[in-house]
């Protein structure tokens, strides 16, 4: 049989996400589902985020709905009728792959993984519901797998600014449409830990016996995430979390680091990129360890407690016992390897390397007492070894 081009199938918006959609979301497993439901959410919490933050509801509906709502300025379904992002209407988000410009990435968090817009949920909906309040009116669209049913009409007068979509995974699509609390939560969590101010409730109206809810804000952001992450692994060796923000146009982005020593011989290293987990590190990770190492060597020989002669001591020695966050905001982040698992850029690691060194100094020589704790713990571990 002789192939040609008379024999491409070419498919374009909702069909061809419903016809592959393991492209757009990985599966059409529980975990296909969750990344939908991060797609939806995740614009919410930029719409937010791009006001100065604000907050976000995700409910789980008796019947298999998910209502995402939010407060921001409200995206207009039309481009250039209202709102304050702008970028494309809500319409056009909704129906195209390629809707709009998207701004310097560092503003962004990416609380889904793939991060396809919202023609990919709304596609997998059997039905979707949008709704936008603005300028004291509430308009209202509704669409069917990814079929408007009729233009987006004004339904009534609105109080305050936002938005909300309501939509239920569609069966046809999803080996189970049943949502997992526990894993929106946790990811909600880590969202609202790196994103300082930002906040979110989960509720779920689906169990027999009544309503659970949650809600997760984090006035210290990820000094935070680092109390809360040494507070499930036991004792501390002293109570002060060590932590500092830094914009650095080297690496065109920001850095986040929080640390702290705690009794345990375990080590907690988390590595984010735009809100994104890094399980597999890279270069924002590397850089933490590189200005670890430095500022505890040169602390150590100052105080001497370290000889001239005595190696600098290694990152895994004084890594025993730490919980730390490294979080990096990027305009252009570099990942190696499709699944953005692993942070690259050289500049990174430099950056990150210089501010941990110079704040982490700074820290020992402003807190002896802590410092001596901390650094005669390590080099006593190392001389013991």
């Amino acid at each position: 049989m002789r192939y040609d081009a008379a024999r491409i199938e070419v498919l374009e918006g909702w069909e061809a996400v419903r016809k592959r959609p393991g492209m757009w979301i990985g599966s059409v497993t529980e975990r296909g589902l969750h990344e939908m439901v991060f797609e939806v959410v995740g614009r919410a919490v930029n719409e937010v985020l791009a006001a100065g933050a604000g907050s976000v509801d995700v409910t789980l509906t008796p019947d298999g709905g998910v209502r995402v709502v939010d407060d921001g300025p409200g995206v207009a379904f039309e481009a250039g009728t209202g709102g304050d992002s702008g970028g494309p209407g809500l319409e056009a988000l909704l129906t195209s792959l390629q809707a709009g410009s998207e701004p310097k990435r560092r503003h962004i968090a990416d609380v889904a993984l793939v991060g396809t817009g919202l023609l990919v949920p709304n596609a997998l909906s059997s039905r979707l519901t949008a709704e936008v309040r603005y300028e004291g009116v509430c308009r209202f669209q509704e669409y069917a797998r990814g079929v408007a049913l009729a233009p987006p009409a004004a339904v009534g007068p609105a109080t305050g600014t936002g938005t909300t979509i309501v939509f239920w995974p569609d069966a046809e699509i999803f080996e189970k449409t049943w949502c997992s609390f526990a894993v929106l939560a946790e990811r909600f969590r880590q969202v609202a830990f790196l994103n300082r101010g930002l906040g979110i409730s989960l509720t779920d109206e689906r169990p027999a016996g009544g309503t659970r809810a949650v809600r997760f804000q984090f006035p210290d952001g990820v000094r935070d995430f680092v109390a809360a992450l040494d507070a499930e692994a036991g004792a501390v060796l002293h109570p002060d979390v060590i932590g500092f923000e830094r914009e650095d146009p080297r690496m065109a982005g920001t850095m986040e680091v929080a640390l702290l020593w705690g009794g345990s011989r375990d080590e907690r290293v988390r590595g984010f990129a735009n809100s994104r987990a890094t399980p597999q590190g890279g270069t924002h990770v590397d850089g933490f360890r590189d200005g670890l190492a430095a500022a505890i060597t040169a602390y150590a020989r100052r105080q001497g407690l370290l000889a001239a002669a005595d190696p600098g001591l290694v990152a895994d020695r004084i890594g025993e016992g730490l919980t730390a966050i490294v979080s990096v905001k990027l305009d252009r982040p570099e990942y190696l390897g499709a699944t953005r698992g692993l942070l690259g850029g050289p500049e990174v690691r430099g950056c990150v390397a210089e501010a941990v060194r110079e704040h982490l100094g700074g820290w020992l020589e402003e807190h002896p007492k802590r410092a001596a704790e901390i650094v005669g713990r390590i080099v006593r571990g190392t001389h013991q070894d």
